[in-house]
């Protein structure tokens, strides 16, 4: 088990895709001068291929054990800030890691505002035809909220959750580090 103060050398960073992990993430660890991981660009070096690739050749359950594994290999390092991908922490263990090992940030976005984010996107597997084409408006809603209605609770597990839907990443970070701090003096 991991030190209370040892916990506060990693950061992870979840929410729904396109919720600003990617831009927050090294915002973030440069404020905290700590490395910046985003563990979906570790899955996709190590393994050669793209994470729609993963999930058409080997399922969405290969990719969770792949990014569990990713999660207990970072768990043992210090010093990072790490995005997740936006599903990463439903399987258990991947949740278990990171609670245990770091300080977890939830990135929250209201439904609006990740609709705006998504449309039209494609690359991103769990919100595309299986084709990999564009959802229609109506088709990416209903994937959309059917998927936060899965994910939700584990975001909500988080130790700090950032409403980051109205500010810039700058200010997004400010009221992280914030959290971070209040966190910190009452570990």
């Amino acid at each position: 088990m991991t030190s209370r103060a040892e916990r506060f050398t990693r950061t992870y960073i979840t929410g729904f895709m396109a919720s600003g992990k990617s831009t927050v993430g090294p915002l973030l660890a440069a404020a905290l001068g700590r490395r910046f991981i985003d563990l979906d660009a570790v899955i996709e070096s190590k393994e050669g291929e793209s994470i729609p690739e993963i999930f058409r050749r080997r399922g969405e359950p290969d990719f969770r054990s792949l990014e569990r594994r990713e999660l207990g290999l970072l768990a043992a390092r210090s010093g990072i800030v790490v995005a997740t991908g936006g599903g990463a922490l439903t399987d258990p263990g991947s949740m278990a890691i990171v609670r245990d090992s770091g300080v977890l940030v939830y990135l929250e976005l209201p439904l609006e505002t990740l609709l705006a984010r998504l449309r039209g996107k494609t690359g991103r597997p769990m919100i595309t035809a299986d084709d990999g084409s564009p959802l229609d408006e109506a088709h990416l809603r209903e994937r959309v909220t059917s998927l936060l209605r899965v994910r939700e609770p584990a975001y909500r597990q988080a130790d700090i959750i950032v409403d980051s839907g109205s500010v810039s990443p700058g200010e997004t970070v400010s009221l992280i580090m914030k959290s971070l701090r209040t966190l910190s003096v009452h570990a």
